[in-house]
């Protein structure tokens, strides 16, 4: 039961509201780069960047990727952004929740689709696992947050090459909180973290989980940093699909409403939506599952080339290459 549940949340792996002030000290930085471990807890600051000045600046319109919550099903992301990178398509920022947010900080690092697919094919159950039976959940998380640094060389989210920015649930009053500050494993972490199953990542004095219980598709947040194109992707599992004839059965279908709920009314605001076909249940460390898990995500993009065209035509984007039917494969 354990690894079942454990694929729901991890991806695993490589897969703007308020946040208590958590005092800090600056990242080093010498002439090896940075330091070994981030030394800044994950942290929001406001109005970072003008995204509205830089749209003025350059003329142009201000393109989101917003990646989903959905666990194992998160390896679609990789087929999506590998389809974009072959269109030219390179967002000006990125917003994550749970799934989401590890494949968009990994990709926002400066890693390509193709170092996204070699990262999800070898990374292993012990580099993201660790069990913890404490009272408030199986696993501590740790593990996953150290992984993420790894992946993105300790840098911190301020510092990514692409912006990012991380939703989590604040435990206690259940805000949602968008990160884009500080140790970006820690912010992954607490993206992830289902209540029940993982221990809630405390920063500062406060306790948050997963991005996915407030915002499963966090179109709004990328709406509100002022992007004019929004490219969704929506990888919940559909009600309509999900196993019910069994306790886990329906405690799933329980979250499936929910955030398939949550995530209609985000959506509508989104100007691309891509949701890939995605009704096998694959387990989280099944290489074949993965690579299946990837097409899906790369099909449904390109079934989506057409209404990419026209809305970045519409827009007036002028410096995205004519959109080309490309195969996933080439």
């Amino acid at each position: 039961m354990i690894n079942i549940k454990f694929g729901y949340i991890a991806l695993a792996v490589i897969s703007v509201a308020g946040c208590q002030s958590v005092p800090h000290s600056k990242l080093t930085v010498g002439s090896t780069g940075l330091s070994e471990s981030p030394s800044v807890d994950a942290q929001v600051h406001a109005d970072r960047i003008n995204f509205k000045k830089l749209k003025k600046q350059e003329n142009r319109p201000i393109v989101a990727l917003v990646l989903g919550s959905g666990g194992a099903r998160g390896y679609a992301h990789i087929g999506v952004i590998q389809v974009l990178e072959q269109q030219g398509i390179h967002p000006d920022f990125i917003v994550g929740t749970s799934a989401g947010s590890i494949v968009g900080s990994i990709y926002a690092s400066g890693k390509t689709a193709n170092e996204l697919r070699d990262i999800a094919l070898n990374m292993k159950a012990q580099d993201v696992r660790d069990v913890k039976l404490d009272i408030k959940g199986f696993f501590d998380g740790k593990k996953v947050e150290n992984y993420v640094n790894q992946q993105v060389n300790n840098t911190p989210l301020e510092l990514l090459k692409t912006p990012m920015y991380v939703v989590a649930t604040e435990l206690k009053e259940g805000k949602k909180v968008v990160f884009n500050y500080g140790n970006t494993g820690q912010a992954v972490r607490a993206s992830v973290s289902i209540p029940s199953m993982f221990v809630p990542t405390k920063i500062g004095t406060d306790e948050y989980v997963d991005g996915g219980l407030v915002s499963p598709v966090p179109v709004d947040v990328a709406r509100d940093l002022g992007a004019d194109i929004i490219i969704a992707v929506d990888i919940l599992a559909q009600p309509m699909h999900t196993e019910t004839s069994n306790v886990w059965g329906l405690f799933n279908q329980n979250i499936n409403i929910m955030q398939n709920h949550l995530a209609r009314e985000e959506l509508k605001h989104a100007d691309i939506v891509i949701q890939p076909d995605l009704r096998e249940k694959a387990h989280i460390f099944d290489v074949r599952g993965r690579e299946m898990t990837m097409q899906a995500g790369a099909e449904a993009t390109l079934n989506q080339l057409n209404t990419i065209s026209i809305v970045f035509s519409q827009k007036h984007y002028s410096t995205v290459t004519p959109i080309q039917q490309l195969s996933v494969h080439d």
